[in-house]
């Protein structure tokens, strides 16, 4: 059957409970194995990948970003739902709170980025995250009464470490809303698939340096995303409900 909705789960989302249903699957990519969840909501057939693993074994500058994108196209997927666990680089931006990026910084260094080896494809990035499906969840986080904020940009780093207060200087000098490891190059391969993709960015902690001086801690950025997840997982469930998937987009446009 054709699984039309993907979610991807990061930090302290590891499982696909809020599935009806949820079966484990393994598919071979010619990027290597993906393994998944497929279950439905609301009627609609969905996939779901841990995007660390489901204990958290993959660190982000390692996890095979291509296989999981070519693996969800490969599905039938035609829209992405990108859970993701950020630093604020804005004291306007607090813990608890859900951003809606709609730009990115890369910072990346070692990851590939691309299907599209032996050729050239100068993919436009004007508007790297699917505007209908951004508008879509700021709706919904309305209707929920969750605190969000429907834009910002999503500073990527290469990780696994965490920045220096120096680095978020400089990120927040270069209109940096957020920081994180996982977003690139999953927003870019999405793109390049023909995939709607949106993040919904939970921020866990002040990113290094912006509140205080003290450290930061892997521990802390799971205890923020497990008092949230219910929240996260009500956005979802109310999205995908209402979720029109016979809509034609842009971001579906395979580009040549």
């Amino acid at each position: 059957m054709t699984k039309l909705v993907g979610i991807i789960g990061g930090t302290g989302i590891y499982n696909a409970g809020m599935l009806e249903k949820p079966q484990k699957e393994v598919l071979d990519t010619p990027y290597g194995q993906v393994n998944f969840y497929t279950g439905s909501l609301h009627g609609k057939e969905v996939v779901f990948i841990a995007r660390h693993g489901e204990g958290h074994t993959a660190p982000p500058h390692l996890i095979n970003y291509r296989a999981n994108i070519w693996g969800l196209k490969t599905l039938g997927v035609k829209v992405i739902f990108a859970m993701a666990a950020v630093g604020s680089l804005n004291t306007d931006l607090k813990p608890g709170e859900i951003v809606l990026v709609n730009q990115f910084l890369d910072f990346t260094r070692s990851r590939p980025q691309t299907f599209r080896e032996k050729e050239v494809l100068h993919l436009d990035m004007t508007a790297p995250y699917c505007t209908h499906l951004r508008r879509l969840l700021a709706a919904i986080t309305k209707q929920l009464g969750l605190a969000c904020h429907y834009g910002g940009t999503y500073v990527c780093t290469e990780g696994p470490r965490y920045e220096t207060p120096a680095e978020t200087r400089m990120y927040r000098s270069l209109g940096g809303d957020v920081i994180g490891m996982t977003g690139i190059p999953e927003a870019i391969l999405a793109r390049e698939a023909g995939i709607c993709y949106a993040t919904i960015a939970l921020i866990t902690n002040f990113a290094a340096g912006i509140s205080s001086m003290r450290t930061l801690s892997h521990n802390e950025v799971v205890g923020e995303m497990s008092r949230n997840t219910g929240n996260i997982i009500a956005l979802l469930q109310k999205t995908i409900e209402v979720l029109d998937l016979s809509r034609a987009c842009s971001c579906q446009e395979i580009p040549n």
